[in-house]
């Protein structure tokens, strides 16, 4: 595989992002960011917190500087939280900056792995299955759009989901 560069995780709450980019960090020995902990971690404060203050606009200029920042980095696998792809910046920051995959996964799978989430402001909108339902037919295209890579995640267990990814990376 030729030398660092960044691996961007994108896809649908559930998909298996962050558990994935552990992985794959420890795997190739790269520094791993989660942009959603990035936020956290520099406002001190979950996200939650900062959607009930500045709203869902505000976090998404929150979560466009940190994807910034993030993306400046070399060497770096970072998962993305599932509104990334919302924002063309973040899209045009992604593509240019390293290899992005869309971890994809089914409305079932995702309402079955978000079943017992916690701190996730998008799901107390109503219904779970609706919820993610339509947050997927919003996001889909985006996730395609910026993805070099489809990497199916239903039915998989995070390694086995990491080493497709390392396979796709060696034949590049």
């Amino acid at each position: 595989m030729p030398g660092p560069s960044n691996i961007f995780l994108v896809g649908p709450m559930g998909s298996g992002k962050s558990a994935v980019g552990v992985w794959l960090s420890k795997r190739l020995e790269l520094p791993f960011a989660d942009s959603d902990a990035y936020i956290e971690q520099e406002t001190g404060v979950d996200i939650s917190r900062i959607f009930d203050i500045e709203g869902e606009e505000g976090f998404r200029e929150r979560e466009e500087q940190a994807i910034g920042n993030l993306c400046s980095r070399q060497g770096l696998v970072l998962a993305t939280g599932g509104g990334a792809v919302l924002r063309a910046d973040n899209r045009r920051a992604l593509r240019s900056n390293g290899t992005v995959f869309y971890l994809q996964c089914s409305l079932d799978e995702q309402v079955e792995r978000t079943r017992s989430a916690r701190n996730r402001p998008l799901l107390e909108q109503g219904p779970r299955r609706q919820v993610l339902k339509k947050l997927l037919t919003l996001r889909e295209p985006l996730y395609r759009e910026v993805a070099d890579h489809v990497v199916d995640t239903n039915g998989l267990e995070v390694r086995q989901v990491g080493r497709n990814i390392i396979r796709l990376l060696n034949r590049a």
